[in-house]
C-alpha cells in the first residue's frame, strides 16, 4: 500500500510516517504543495494524505489538479481547518474523507483502510465493443487488428476509456499529458486546446467504422460512447 503524505510540519510528518510504516504502509513524504503535486502526478500511489495548509502550492489547488488527472485516487484531507466551510471546500475539491487536527492515529488508520476498501482499482485491460486496450503491455487492437497510437493518442484514449461514462474535460487531458513531458515533447511540444482538438480528430479517424465515437459535449469536453444504431 503506497501512500503519499503531504505535510509541512516536520515533527508531525516524521511521527505519522513512522506510525503508518508500522501499520504496513509504504510512505513517501512531500513537505510542500509543489512536491506533492509533482509526485502524485508522476507516481502510482494507492492513496494520499493531504494537508490543506501546504507552502508553495496550497492543498486545495493540489487536490483539484490531482483529482482532474487521477479521478480514482483516494485522498484523505488532514488539516487544522475545521470550519464547515473548510470541510465543504475540501470535499467539493475532490477529497474522499476529511479529518481535522488534533486526531488519534487509530482513527486515521481506520479511515485510510476504509478508503482502500471502497476504492476500485482500474483493470489493466479495458474493452469497449471491438476495441481492446491493455495498459500493461501498451497494446491496443481494433477488431483484433493492432491500433497504432502515438504517446499522446494513447494517453488520451486511456483517459476516455477510464472515464467512459463521464465527460472528459480539456483540463483533465492537459493534466494527463503533463505527466509525460518527454512523450509530449516528441510529438511537438505543449498541449493546449488546439492540440487537444487535433488529437481528438486523429483518434476519431482511427475509430471510424468501429461503432465507437468520441462525442463533443459543447462547453464541457468529450465522451467516448457506442454509436447509436438506427433501426
Amino acid at each position: 500500500m503506497n501512500l503519499l503524505l503531504a505535510e509541512d510540519d516536520a515533527l508531525l510528518s516524521d511521527a505519522l510516517s513512522a506510525q503508518l510504516r508500522e501499520a504496513g504502509f509504504q510512505v513517501e513524504h512531500a513537505p510542500n504543495g509543489a512536491v506533492a503535486e509533482y509526485l502524485l502526478l508522476k507516481q502510482p500511489y494507492d492513496l494520499a494524505v493531504l494537508d490543506l495548509g501546504l507552502p508553495m502550492v496550497d492543498g486545495l489547488t493540489v487536490l483539484r489538479r490531482v483529482r482532474a488527472a487521477k479521478p480514482g485516487l483516494p485522498v484523505l484531507v488532514l488539516t487544522a481547518l475545521d470550519s464547515l466551510d473548510d470541510r465543504v471546500a475540501g470535499l467539493n475539491a475532490g477529497a474522499d474523507d476529511y479529518l481535522t487536527k488534533p486526531f488519534d492515529f487509530p482513527e486515521l488508520e481506520a479511515r485510510l483502510r476504509a478508503l482502500l476498501r471502497r476504492s476500485k482499482p482500474v483493470s489493466s485491460a479495458s474493452e469497449m465493443g471491438p476495441l481492446s486496450f491493455d495498459r500493461d503491455t501498451r497494446r491496443a487492437t481494433l477488431r483484433s487488428e493492432p491500433l497504432e497510437l502515438s504517446p499522446r493518442e494513447w494517453m488520451l484514449l486511456d483517459l476516455l476509456l477510464t472515464q467512459r461514462e463521464k465527460v472528459v474535460t480539456k483540463e483533465q487531458i492537459n493534466q494527463v499529458w503533463a505527466t509525460d513531458r518527454a512523450g509530449g515533447a516528441s510529438e511537438g511540444g505543449a498541449g493546449g486546446n488546439n492540440a487537444i482538438e487535433v488529437y481528438i480528430h486523429r483518434l476519431r479517424r482511427k475509430l471510424e467504422g468501429s461503432g465507437l465515437v468520441i462525442r463533443t459535449v459543447r462547453g464541457l469536453g468529450y465522451l467516448l460512447e457506442a454509436e447509436a444504431v438506427v433501426a
